[in-house]
């Protein structure tokens, strides 16, 4: 494939040891690291896009899961990124592809990045699959997918479905698990913007783990 050749050589290129050595640190010696930075990835990836273009759609799952199989971190987000600005083009059957990034090499960076960038837009687009696919990750023994059920409406704001968004919390509000209890927090901190007595309201209600109820309050006290 002509994009992983054009990716790498300008990754490979732009690599920093000193900065992948501090990178890697902070993901917990994970991943390895080609160590660009952010912004300098993105300035690769937008002057990559302004000389060659955007592969086609169809070529999209190849693409990334060739990239989520090189151990550099740095192409896992550079599939996020691609993928994102391919949003025009979605179809349906792209959320498989979704899952395939969630439930690989999967870490919060990642998880997170493709619900926001990718998964929570694609079920907006879909409306009508939220419940079916949402239900099947909640339900699912994967901590990541559980997490993706809880927060794919971070972003939703007046559009956020209340019902499904406190069935996703109280299924998983005895968890023991760090990420899942963070999750919870943040998905009502975030739905507190939009409807701060309502998120009160369901905390006062209801028992949550004590860091899902300090995250969740943390805007309205």
């Amino acid at each position: 494939m002509r994009y992983i050749t054009l990716l790498t050589n300008a990754y490979t290129a732009a690599a920093n040891p000193v900065n992948a050595v501090a990178m890697k640190r902070y993901m917990r010696d994970q991943f390895e690291y080609l160590g660009i930075k952010t912004p300098d990835r993105r300035h690769i990836n937008k002057a990559l896009k302004e000389q060659y273009g955007l592969p086609e759609i169809t070529e999209m799952p190849a693409l990334i899961k060739a990239l989520w199989e090189k151990p550099e971190r740095e192409y896992q987000y550079a599939a996020i990124d691609l993928m994102q600005q391919c949003h025009k083009s979605w179809t349906a059957e792209d959320i498989h592809l979704f899952e395939y990034m969630l439930t690989h090499k999967s870490w919060w960076d990642s998880v997170d990045s493709v619900v926001s960038c990718l998964a929570g837009p694609w079920l907006k687009k879909f409306k009508a699959a939220q419940p079916a696919v949402t239900n099947q990750w909640s339900n699912s023994d994967h901590i990541w997918l559980q997490r993706a059920a809880i927060i794919f409406q971070n972003a939703y704001k007046q559009y956020t479905d209340e019902q499904l968004l406190h069935q996703y919390i109280l299924q998983h509000a005895h968890s023991k698990e760090f990420f899942i209890q963070k999750a919870i927090g943040w998905a009502l901190r975030e739905y507190s913007k939009t409807n701060p007595e309502g998120v009160r309201t369901f905390v006062n209600r209801h028992t949550l783990a004590p860091l899902s109820r300090r995250e969740a309050l943390k805007r309205i006290g």
